[in-house]
């Protein structure tokens, strides 16, 4: 009989610790997340049971010889290297949805306790003031007011529906839910700009990923309106402290709650000690029955993976028995190129995905192929929260209808992925790409635009108007303002008419040199991106 040596670093419920000892072929090792142990105990586990408190890098899963899986209390798996556990074969596996409510009615109690200034008035009576600081801790009301969600996953829609209930009028921005795809009537969907100047309260729902790092910053938190106030759930990177202090200082916001911190503990964070900010220890999914349904759903699913039983809630599933991960490695990155590719340049909402498959490299991978390419597409919103087995699911809640056509316009390749996607106001954009020596991806093809460029790093993408001069202008403009070009790529439909033109950067340009650039005669369009 196979043992199984089961490394536990969460705290997890009596119940959720007593499946796991039922099981026979099971033998528990239970260390503190922050055990100098833990990394020589890694060495000879099968599965590790851990919180997002414990960082699962490449250098420790490269020591892990018989790791196996990998189990994630929460939805959070920014900390383990997904693409180093997938060639290693490791299955990690999560518990998205489980602390949904949890999370949803947290939002809802620092909301209250900030409308009703419930803290000072509690430090008021226990300091021994009654009557005369009544008019202080004067409170307002949720009912009438408009709460602005950033974000509208679950816990989004579940904090949605509550201030409805409160009489609250409640708008969403998500940039991946389009009007189609959304069927409550009572909720709008707006832009961030319109969002940030309607809300009284905003409250923060996205994940962790490159694109919502440091989105709340001193730009767009000056944006929001006077006397606004701020929640955050979310996750600490969400929100650039400085700048948040800065504004309740001033008043330009009347006050915030905090769940997650940049640090945590959040030593030294500008926002302890003011007294229009409510703070708690990221407890945010921190319910008995939350703790119970986790502790539970994470036991029961790496039992099942580790005997071969079952696969639920896993984030980098290989798709097809049998197929060998590393070999089809490089046609995965080159459609997962694409989809990023597709979704960052989008302007409206994707509502449909063709896709076309052309040489003996890409035959048998149809499925594979498409999943990671609506992966790709996805990840800018969603981060590590989709990954190859539920991409597929998350395509179709969002709307987004995928088939297999043949016959598009693209380039003479031997072998090709090629994607063409429709927005939601009917326009279509095509995008084809190939491996360079089997190994490399390449995009050769952007609509009529043939291209050549590796989809890496941080690059520039610039229409412009093929005439005289412009490559010079352009080396001049980057020279004058310190940008170093490491690569430069331009097609054009027709001589004389428009161009694409592809820089690689060797680090990002600002938004205000951006818009700079945008404002040149002979400048179209130009959008930076990084993948």
């Amino acid at each position: 009989m196979t043992a199984y040596n089961i490394l536990i670093a969460a705290d997890l419920t009596a119940e959720g610790l007593r499946v796991l000892h039922d099981e026979p072929q099971a033998m528990l090792d239970i260390i503190a997340p922050n055990s100098p142990a833990l990394r020589e105990k890694f060495k000879t586990a099968h599965a590790v049971i851990s919180r997002d408190d414990v960082t699962i890098d490449a250098d420790l899963l490269n020591d892990a010889d018989n790791l196996r899986v990998i189990g994630r209390l929460g939805t959070n798996v920014a900390g383990i290297d997904l693409d180093t556990a997938t060639k290693r074969g490791v299955i990690v596996t999560h518990t998205p949805g489980a602390n949904a409510v949890a999370a949803a009615e947290h939002t809802l109690t620092l909301m209250l306790a900030l409308n009703r200034r419930l803290v000072q008035a509690h430090q008021s009576v226990r300091e021994g003031y009654w009557l005369h600081d009544r008019k202080r801790n004067l409170g307002t009301q949720l009912r009438g007011k408009t709460l602005g969600l950033v974000g509208f996953g679950r816990v989004g829609h579940l904090v949605g529906n509550l201030a409805l209930a409160f009489g609250m009028q409640v708008l969403a921005y998500d940039p991946y839910v389009g009007e189609s795809q959304h069927d409550d009537e009572r909720i709008t969907l707006v832009t961030l700009p319109e969002l940030l100047a309607r809300a009284d309260i905003i409250s923060l729902h996205v994940p962790p990923t490159r694109e919502t790092r440091g989105l709340f910053n001193e730009t767009l938190i000056r944006q929001m309106k006077p006397g606004a106030k701020l929640i955050n759930t979310s996750h600490g990177s969400i929100v650039d402290e400085r700048a948040l202090a800065k504004a309740l200082r001033d008043e330009h916001l009347a006050g915030a709650a905090v769940d997650v911190y940049m640090e945590e503990p959040p030593i030294g964070s500008p926002l302890i000690g003011l007294e229009n900010v409510i703070h708690t220890p990221h407890i945010g999914d921190h319910t008995v029955e939350a703790r119970q349904d986790v502790s539970m759903l994470i036991a029961t699913q790496v039992l099942d993976a580790l005997r071969g039983e079952d696969y639920r809630n896993v984030v980098n599933m290989p798709f097809v028995p049998g197929v060998d991960y590393e070999r089809i490695y490089p046609q995965l990155q080159l459609a997962e190129s694409l989809g990023v590719l597709q979704q960052m340049l989008a302007q409206h909402p994707i509502s449909r995905v063709a896709v076309e498959y052309r040489g003996e490299e890409m035959a048998g991978l149809v499925k594979p192929l498409t999943v990671a390419l609506l992966r790709g597409m996805l990840k800018p919103a969603l981060g590590e929260k989709v990954n190859y087995i539920n991409a597929p699911i998350l395509a179709q809640e969002r709307g987004i209808q995928v088939t297999r056509t043949k016959g598009l316009k693209t380039g003479d390749y031997t072998n090709l992925v090629s994607c063409e996607v429709t927005w939601a106001n009917g326009s279509t954009v095509v995008m084809s790409g190939t491996l360079l020596d089997q190994r490399e991806p390449h995009i050769v093809q952007m609509d009529q635009y043939r291209m050549n460029f590796v989809p890496s790093g941080i690059m520039l993408f610039m229409g412009s108007y093929d005439q005289p001069g412009v490559i010079g202008r352009v080396g001049t403009f980057m020279a004058d303002n310190s940008v170093n070009i490491a690569s430069w790529q331009t097609g054009r439909a027709e001589p004389g008419g428009h161009t694409l033109t592809v820089m690689t950067l060797d680090a990002p340009i600002s938004d205000e040199l951006l818009d700079e650039l945008r404002q040149q005669n002979f400048v179209r369009h130009a959008v930076q991106v990084q993948i």
